[in-house]
């Protein structure tokens, strides 16, 4: 009887493969590292192959989008065709664009429906290099009820944050929970850190490390003074261990209940609202504080779905790729994974905005963020990325002022730049 089933199976998939005109493929598709990712990716690819007669695997990429990036581009070196459909972040098109495929001859349009934005930074050269996925911004996750029962509101600025942060601190420690921390954040000398110092710096009026000319705008007080706030909240509200933080290290920590303030991405909405959660339904969020006479900032995030150029079977990654960035798929991973959709219209769904309320009150943060230097610097953003955040970690680690740190930072980036970017 199995045996009959599975041809059966088998003959419907060549039949499905039949009737689109295409042809049986293997497509390998890199979602993403986190249980979410695996679950409403893999879902998706899956059943987009079964229907379409194709096989989908799915392929787990490091953790670390500077552990991702650097295993891409050996990948590439080589060019490899063991992945097919990648996920890209968004300072990534104009690192690896000599890799993806173009996919404008596919869209037939679509990239109309997504933020503007998002699409005019993955065109370069006038080629469509990825479909965008989802966006992200950073955000403030807060406690609503130990913000009430210190008779606190949600924080406009970084000085109200601290100082929130060490009153409910210190009252939890006296009240038995010794451990409990006013902040929590991304402080690992890595990609992360970038974003969450890009968001100090320019909260602060310190610019944005180097300027859509090209100029290098970082050597100034304020980023310097943006600099120094941070690093006076490791080891007050902040734990020492910060210094060794990314996403999920934060995210651990403040879902478990032992921090009061969290700087995270939107995909921790969903995660802190599960039923095991021991913070569900006590958690609140708005955009980052502001420094003063600066503004409130948050780093553009996300992440978009490109082709391998290498793949042996493009055309199908091609379709893969668009169908899992579209609305469909997008909703579904917003219900699910509190996943930013990049697509405008469905800002407007009931369903999602039921789910994760946040979306609808703060869409102008994500249609306002500030873009990291990738486009200015093209294939140096690496390096300069890895400048920033080495100088935003010296200062936090207290081997260095925020004013020495911006100067020699100043210095490093115009050897990397030399003639240009």
């Amino acid at each position: 009887m199995k045996s009959t089933l599975t041809r059966i199976a088998a003959g419907l998939a060549l039949c499905a493969a039949a009737s689109s005109g295409a042809y049986a493929a293997t497509i390998t598709i890199a979602c993403g590292s986190s249980a979410s990712d695996l679950q409403y990716c893999g879902k998706f690819a899956e059943e987009w192959g079964a229907k379409h007669g194709h096989t989908v695997k799915l392929y787990s990429p490091p953790a670390s989008s500077t552990d991702n990036l650097a295993l891409l581009r050996q990948m590439f070196a080589a060019k490899s065709a063991d992945i097919d459909v990648l996920i890209i972040d968004v300072v990534w098109p104009g690192v690896i664009k000599d890799h993806l495929l173009d996919l404008k001859k596919y869209t037939k349009g679509v990239e109309s429906q997504h933020f503007p934005a998002i699409v005019a930074n993955n065109t370069v050269g006038g080629k469509l290099l990825a479909i965008p996925w989802f966006t992200d911004a950073g955000m403030l996750f807060y406690r609503k009820d130990l913000l009430e029962k210190y008779g606190l509101k949600a924080p406009n600025t970084w000085d109200e944050m601290a100082a929130a942060a060490k009153k409910v601190q210190e009252g939890e420690r006296a009240a038995g929970d010794a451990d409990f921390q006013g902040f929590v954040f991304q402080g690992k000398a890595y990609e992360g850190l970038t974003c969450d110092a890009l968001e100090w710096v320019n909260s602060f009026g310190g610019g944005e490390i180097v300027d859509k000319s090209g100029a290098i705008t970082i050597n100034n007080a304020k980023a310097a003074k943006a600099l120094d706030t941070a690093a006076s909240w490791v080891g007050t509200i902040a734990p020492a261990g910060v210094m060794n933080y990314a996403e999920e290290d934060a995210r651990g920590v403040f879902q478990n209940g032992k921090a009061l303030f969290m700087r995270n991405w939107p995909y921790a909405w969903a995660l802190g609202q599960a039923d095991d959660s021991p913070v569900k339904g006590k958690i609140g969020v708005v955009p980052l504080p502001m420094g003063p006479g600066g503004k409130k900032s948050a780093t553009l995030g996300g992440w978009s779905l490109a082709v391998n150029k290498y793949s042996k079977n493009p055309d199908v990654a091609a379709q893969l790729a668009l169908y899992m960035a579209s609305p469909e798929v997008q909703k579904a991973r917003a219900l699910g994974a509190s996943a930013n959709p990049t697509i405008l219209s469905l800002y407007k769904d009931k369903d999602l905005l039921a789910a994760n309320p946040f979306m609808g009150d703060l869409l102008s943060v994500f249609t306002s963020a500030v873009a990291r230097p990738a486009t200015a610097t093209g294939l140096k953003y690496p390096e300069v990325s890895n400048a920033f955040w080495d100088a935003a970690h010296e200062v936090m680690a207290k081997n260095s002022t925020g004013t020495d740190a911006v100067k020699r930072l100043e210095g490093k980036l115009k050897q990397i730049k030399r003639t240009a970017w």
